[in-house]
């Protein structure tokens, strides 16, 4: 691929982003503060994500195996 190709359609997705979340008509620094606030609201909701629901998952699989008898362990 071109790298001219590639470089355009990164533009073009930031432009995309700009007019979704309607950030280009704010000034540059409130578009910095906008796309930090941004940034640090979705590592924070994949790292919730990377944490708890694998733990949910697990505790889902366990309950639904227990009703619909699956092989219970024994609790020492």
């Amino acid at each position: 691929m071109d790298i001219k190709r590639v470089k355009d359609y990164i533009y073009w997705l930031y432009y995309q982003y700009l007019l979704i979340t309607c950030s280009y008509v704010l000034e540059p620094w409130e578009r910095s503060m906008f796309h930090t606030i941004t940034v640090t609201v979705f590592a924070m909701v994949v790292y919730t994500a990377y944490v708890f629901v694998p733990i949910h998952v697990r505790l889902a699989f366990e309950f639904f195996s227990q009703i619909f008898g699956g092989q219970s362990e024994s609790r020492v």
